[in-house]
């Protein structure tokens, strides 16, 4: 199979260079075949203060491996096989996805999907609409100790999955890190949460998820102390706990997963449940709002 050409939108995370590495450069300890990054657009966001002061960084060290940096979304999509949206500010990426809908290639979406449910779910109608296939995820959940937890055929009964979790001043509360381990307790749990209960301290916060089959998930971000990602799951044969290692990075990993997305169309993981996610999150920031009160969530 020839190797995939991708273009990449938005140059504001470390995520880009971490990318162009492990799929372009062959001598790469970690390298994954099949697919490579050949043209990119800086984009940013005025609005969030880690994307503008970041795009400049990134756009140079991209260039300096050989990836042609473009004026527009268009330009950058032009002739490619598949897209990485990798714009770190998840408010962009409905207009974002819009353009790059027309062109009738895949496209994987960085965390966090969108920052809002009414995004989220407007990417996957243009998704269905158009045949788009689309995949979005975070890397923590594929990490060595997360992503390889589970036996086949094991039950997960309940689930806390835990992680740091900033609260930055121009960006919506859980979406930013929050998404890490939501993402992580999806991937234990799978969907069907009913309604959320938000507590908040200067120190952390607990979300509470109820499931519709009477289990329980459970997120519980951290702002001081331990910067592990990591869970606990209780399972129909035993209880047990996993913290994610970086002995192998979490992005080759979840790459190995991606690239054959972009070659088939089809994602290993559910869009369903990605947008589920994305109501949790919807959910949890509601309750916030609230002093806490149980919200349901959005379907």
């Amino acid at each position: 199979m020839s190797t995939m050409k991708i273009g990449m939108i938005g140059l504001d995370t470390s995520h880009c260079p971490a990318f162009v590495k492990l799929l372009n450069d062959s001598a790469n300890e970690f390298h994954i075949p099949g697919a490579k990054i050949v043209k990119a657009f800086p984009g940013g966001s005025k609005d969030f203060s880690s994307s503008h002061s970041r795009v400049g960084q990134f756009t140079e060290e991209l260039k300096a491996m050989g990836v042609q940096i473009c004026d527009s979304l268009e330009e950058t999509a032009k002739d490619m096989d598949a897209f990485f949206l990798e714009s770190v500010d998840g408010r962009q990426h409905l207009e974002q996805f819009k353009v790059l809908a027309k062109f009738g290639k895949p496209v994987f979406i960085d965390k966090p999907f969108a920052c809002s449910f009414e995004d989220a779910k407007a990417i996957a109608e243009i998704s269905r609409e158009k045949n788009i296939p689309v995949m979005t995820a975070s890397a923590i959940r594929f990490a060595k100790g997360i992503g390889d937890m589970l036996e086949a055929g094991e039950t997960v009964l309940s689930c806390e999955a835990f992680g740091p979790m900033a609260l930055l001043p121009d960006y919506r509360d859980y979406f930013w890190y929050g998404i890490h381990s939501a993402e992580v307790l999806y991937a234990m749990m799978g969907k069907g949460c009913k309604t959320v209960q938000t507590f908040n301290t200067d120190k952390l916060d607990v979300i509470i998820g109820m499931w519709e089959d009477g289990r329980i998930g459970t997120l519980r971000g951290n702002r001081t102390g331990a910067n592990n990602f990591g869970c606990v799951v209780t399972t129909d044969k035993v209880t047990k706990a996993g913290l994610a290692s970086g002995e192998i990075p979490y992005y080759a990993l979840m790459l190995k997963q991606v690239v054959p997305f972009f070659q088939t169309g089809k994602s290993p993981i559910c869009l369903k449940e990605s947008l589920e996610v994305i109501a949790f999150l919807e959910a949890a920031s509601q309750s916030l709002a609230n002093g806490g009160k149980t919200v349901n969530i959005m379907k």
